[in-house]
């Protein structure tokens, strides 16, 4: 039996996962007409149990997850930005079919915003869904410090639930002090999996729980917030339904039996829980042979006598559908390098270098044989156009792709488009095919979400006009 999140903490776990290294009560921001301030600043959260100090972050308006932004579909969010740190950064609205101008990619759409500056984004989400925001200058630092918060855009009308949680998982590299460990551009981090963090918490805390009842029916919006720990998740003594995948509806429900989010993602459930009074229900999160519990859910009575039917599909967003994949534009992306995989040269800087050279540079990755942002694109398709995207990893780490601005489908091995993502994790020697329609127009980041292997050479961009 996995043990409670409260029976970890009581043990011997904190202080080794401590020593490894050497949802907070956060009120929803709502949109609007107003502009909001959201301040970038210094702050200190409660990560570690009560006998460690404080942990010293970086947190939107101070927290450890910034406050959460929860408008309908199709109301505009406006929020001027403050930079209160000590460095440049941007805002990246991850998952959002946003207006280029406003996406937050510093090497494409603004100049990162300086220390003491401001900057007003304002844009209307078009879906409804699960997505957040974070940092996306400096991310392997700045993300792992605590730049990130959640963004839920609420459809006209939700499913039939007794609650809504948001739930953002992350893992940090902290001291024997419970401070954030200073090892930022390592490159063993860089050229192997990636800034693995020795703690983890679901919204800032290291023991979240929600007192619920048996028989009540929750939606728990699960989103990837670490630099690099990919989550393998079950549910117990809770049954439950995905119906969104990257803010996305499925068709149909399906049964959630195990769930594995990479940096990134997002995943939408709604669960019952079907436990005894007294009990406990747990999100747990399983790592080889270990598995404990994430999130806990201790039953207090009975809210109904029966389980509710099973959930019907959510509505659908208005993306648009692919068009004929027999004449999609067609591109291919390799990559390439890292620890144990055979780069032996790419390009930087107009020349091509030998790997010893590139590690110099901190490049140990490529795309098709660049180790740096390309100045031109990998690909430019015409609006409206549908693009068929080959992905191949020839490497010895998985990766987990996002693209921007956009929603695609995986292309399964029978030629049949899969359900939109944002985000899809490819494992060692793994090949995918996904397609979508360039319906956006500007230019667009492709990249690796473990920001140690984009900031080392894997991004790209690709141009829609």
């Amino acid at each position: 039996m996995t043990q409670s999140r409260r029976e970890f903490l009581r043990g011997s776990g904190a202080a080794a996962l401590l020593g490894a290294a050497g949802g907070i009560g956060v009120p929803a921001l709502a949109g609007g007409d107003e502009i909001i301030t959201l301040h970038a600043r210094p702050g200190a959260a409660r990560l570690a149990p009560p006998d460690y100090p404080e942990t010293r972050i970086w947190g939107y308006d101070g927290m450890v997850p910034g406050p959460t932004i929860r408008v309908t579909q199709g109301q505009r969010v406006r929020r001027r930005f403050v930079n209160a740190l000590p460095q440049p950064t941007t805002v990246h609205w991850h998952g959002i079919r946003i207006e280029n101008a406003m996406d937050g990619a510093p090497e494409l759409t603004q100049s990162p915003v300086p220390p003491g500056a401001d900057f007003v984004y304002d844009f209307a989400p078009p879906d409804a869904g699960t997505y957040w925001y974070h940092s996306h200058h400096r991310s392997f630092e700045q993300m792992a410090r605590g730049l990130y918060g959640a963004l839920v855009i609420d459809e006209p009308i939700g499913p039939e639930v007794d609650g809504d949680e948001v739930l953002l998982l992350d893992d940090w590299r902290l001291t024997n002090e419970a401070q954030i460990h200073e090892s930022f551009g390592a490159l063993h981090d860089w050229s192997h999996a990636g800034r693995v963090g020795n703690w983890i918490t679901v919204n800032g805390e290291g023991a979240w729980s929600r007192e619920s009842r048996r028989h009540e029916r929750l939606r728990l919006r699960l989103a990837n917030a670490a630099n690099a720990r990919i989550f393998s998740l079950a549910l117990e003594h809770m049954e439950g339904w995905v119906v969104a995948r990257d803010g996305q509806p499925l068709p149909a429900p399906v049964e959630a039996e195990s769930l594995v989010l990479s940096p990134g993602e997002r995943t939408d459930l709604i669960v019952d829980f079907v436990a005894g009074d007294g009990e406990e229900a747990f999100l747990v999160s399983r790592e080889r042979e270990d598995s404990y519990a994430l999130a806990a859910f201790p039953l207090r009575g009975t809210l109904r006598q029966s389980r509710l039917p099973s959930p019907a599909p959510l509505p659908a967003n208005p993306v648009p559908a692919l068009g004929d994949l027999a004449t999609a534009r067609r591109a291919t992306l390799r990559m390439e390098g890292g620890a144990m995989g055979g780069l032996r040269q790419a390009m930087l800087g107009g020349r091509m270098m030998e790997l010893r050279d590139l590690v110099e540079q901190g490049r140990v990755w490529a795309f098709n044989g660049l180790a740096e942002m390309p100045e031109e694109p990998l690909f430019a398709a015409g609006l409206g156009e549908t693009v068929r995207l080959t992905m191949v990893n020839a490497t010895a780490w998985p990766h987990s792709m996002h693209l921007h601005g956009h929603h695609f489908r995986v292309i399964g091995s029978d030629g049949a488009p899969g359900p939109l993502r944002d985000t899809l994790l490819m494992d060692r020697d793994e090949e995918a095919e996904i397609a979508f329609v360039a319906d956006n127009p500007g230019d667009w980041l492709l990249h690796c979400h473990v920001p140690e292997h984009s900031v080392a050479g894997m991004k790209t961009w690709f141009r829609v006009a």
